[in-house]
């Protein structure tokens, strides 16, 4: 059943983001990261509260690999906002799209956690996809490949004459391994 559910709403939020962006990968990036970001912070957060009424121990590799996962996706959104620069609808549509999710992944969290793992499983491997959509159209010549922004690069510890392309790669790796760990905590 939670497998079933976490498929269907990330066939949902897919259809959203296909409407609004298609293959305008960057912008569609930029709204993308900028919802990634919430489960990491919202289980972080919550499982560190569980602690604290619990008055446990044992809940900080968790946390911190949450909270981290979190904070790359956040560098994730500032290399591409470097790139697509949203405007101004695009930022409301930020807003709103983030404002919606925060409060929908929180419930799904603090009821059915393992289901909300599996929906960003799921969420995460859709992102592999979508960036090795994104590398395919740099290779075919369809879209730019220009330098990787400086914050990129710093983050990365890439060569200076690093390309979109190169960044790209970087956080396709860093999506699949999101996607492993809510795996294995949606277990």
């Amino acid at each position: 059943m939670k497998d079933t559910f976490a498929k269907s709403m990330t066939k949902f939020f897919r259809f959203f983001a296909d409407t609004f962006f298609a293959k305008r990968y960057g912008h569609r990036a930029v709204v993308l990261e900028t919802i990634a970001g919430v489960p990491g912070m919202v289980a972080g957060m919550w499982i560190h509260l569980k602690s604290l009424r619990k008055m446990q121990t044992g809940y900080g590799p968790m946390i911190r690999e949450l909270l981290e996962e979190a904070e790359n996706e956040r560098m994730h959104l500032m290399f591409f906002i470097e790139i697509a620069k949203p405007n101004v609808f695009e930022r409301w549509l930020i807003l709103i799209a983030q404002g919606i999710f925060w409060n929908f992944y929180f419930l799904m969290y603090v009821f059915f956690p393992k289901t909300a793992h599996r929906m960003v499983h799921y969420f995460e491997t859709e992102a592999v996809r979508s960036y090795t959509d994104y590398i395919s159209e740099i290779e075919l010549g369809r879209m730019e490949n220009p330098p990787a922004p400086q914050l990129a690069i710093d983050y990365y510890n890439m060569k200076p004459n690093a390309t979109l392309k190169d960044m790209i790669k970087k956080v396709r790796a860093d999506e699949q391994k999101h996607s492993d760990v809510n795996w294995r905590y949606s277990e």
